[in-house]
């Protein structure tokens, strides 16, 4: 359960985090190149493509089902009298 619901937050996170952070890349390269001054190659702006994306997202939802891992198993060795004397 412990990753299960782990694997959602990923899932989510990978479905606002990916987008978001397309936004960013598309309004901070090139205020900085304005600050500077010059002007950037067409290979320093669209540096985002489908594949790439696609193991973002992967990658996201693998990091959150990872960092789960350890505690979902300590979870399970648990009896129920722990997990209620623990509460």
């Amino acid at each position: 359960m412990t990753v299960t619901s782990m694997a959602v937050l990923g899932v989510l996170g990978s479905l606002l985090g990916v987008p978001l952070g397309i936004a960013a890349h598309r309004v901070v390269v090139p205020r900085m190149a304005a600050g500077l001054d010059i002007t950037l190659p067409g290979s320093m702006t669209a540096v985002w493509h489908p594949p790439l994306l696609a193991v973002l997202a992967l990658a996201g939802v693998a990091i959150a089902i990872v960092g789960a891992l350890v505690p979902a198993r300590r979870a399970a060795r648990l009896t129920v009298a722990e997990v209620l004397r623990n509460e």
